[in-house]
């Protein structure tokens, strides 16, 4: 049989906790594991579960920092567009579940769904009607005073606007992604009510990021939204240090060939420039219909062509299929006189 205490002896040893002459003994922590070990050192997290953490922190800072070229990107070609200063920045880079991310955005939105050819399934871009509208405003005129911010669904004429819009931000989204892996982001499906939309299940993990939008006096959100198993055979390239192994040389020469693929689209003026001269003021006003301009220039001398007014090359004037013509001789150099 245990000895019993009686009374006294417990009063004794309550007055001998209280006076601090007897310590309570902490409770030992036990981590269960295959092996005995010491468990002072060891370092106890809490884990859900149901928010698994798929994407590594360089990873994310990889995202982050190549959606902030994107956004500087889309800035600029907002701004050029709309003809006034438009600003683009991060706000936030994180993940959670889809169900998450749906629960946080309002009805009705501009809620897109994009391709992303050749990588498997789709990403969502969604951006508020708080800055929707005042482009649309702008689009058609009006100065973003006093400006209504209706809370229904977009009208077709609406939503043709905001696509000028979206395909500038998938343009500025392939730019940016390029260093990574060539994508052709193409918008799929528009939408007002995100909770009609379901890419993958609630509680898949996706990467949202989101953007502050600024116009003047007006202000919105934008939210990238990218589930994981469509950035996952890729995940392994965003690590920052991926981007810095490869050689410069490499990187150079591919930068080249893609600013010489760009450039070759772009068009240029071409015009024949057949003489010059001079005249007074009072002569060009007293100009009337059969006058003759006399030029210095002689008749077999060679025409000048010009590339966007400057003059480039030296041609000759003829006819091809019943249409004037020049034929280039030569590109100008620097002892002509033209």
């Amino acid at each position: 049989m245990p000895d019993v205490l009686d009374q006294n002896e417990i009063d004794a040893l309550l007055a001998a906790v209280d006076q601090g002459e007897v310590k309570e003994e902490p409770k030992p922590t036990q981590v269960f594991a295959r092996g005995r070990r010491d468990a002072n050192p060891t370092e106890i997290r809490t884990y859900d579960f149901k928010r698994p953490e798929r994407v590594s922190k360089d990873q994310m800072r990889a995202l982050q920092t190549l959606h902030e070229g994107f956004a500087r990107n889309f800035g600029a070609s907002l701004s050029g567009f709309l003809r006034t200063i438009v600003e683009v920045k991060v706000a936030s880079c994180e993940q959670m579940t889809y169900g998450e991310f749906i629960a946080g955005l309002p009805n009705p939105t501009s809620f897109n769904l994009i391709d992303t050819q050749p990588l498997e399934g789709q990403i969502c871009l969604e951006i508020s009607p708080l800055i929707i509208y005042p482009i649309i405003d702008r689009l058609l005129g009006g100065t973003n005073q006093d400006l209504f911010i209706p809370q229904r669904p977009m009208t077709v004429i609406e939503t043709r606007l905001i696509n000028k819009i979206t395909s500038r931000g998938l343009a500025a989204m392939t730019e940016a992604w390029a260093s990574v892996k060539q994508i052709s982001f193409t918008i799929s499906t528009t939408e007002s009510n995100p909770q009609l939309v379901q890419i993958v299940p609630p509680n898949e993990v996706v990467v949202v990021i989101g953007f502050e939008l600024k116009m003047g006096n007006r202000a919105g959100t934008m939210n990238l939204c990218i589930p994981y198993n469509v950035i996952e055979p890729v995940v392994e390239e965003l690590a920052a240090q991926s981007w810095f192994s490869q050689s410069k040389a490499a990187k150079s020469n591919q930068s080249l060939d893609h600013v010489t693929q760009s450039l070759s689209r772009a068009p240029v003026l071409v015009t024949a420039l057949l003489a010059e001269t001079t005249m007074t003021l009072a002569e060009l006003h007293s100009m009337a219909v059969g006058d003759l301009l006399v030029t210095e220039k002689p008749v077999t001398a060679p025409v000048v062509l010009c590339v966007e007014q400057e003059k480039k090359f030296l041609a000759e004037m003829g006819r091809h299929k019943d249409a004037r013509a020049v034929r280039i001789v030569r590109a100008v150099e620097p002892h002509d006189r033209v």
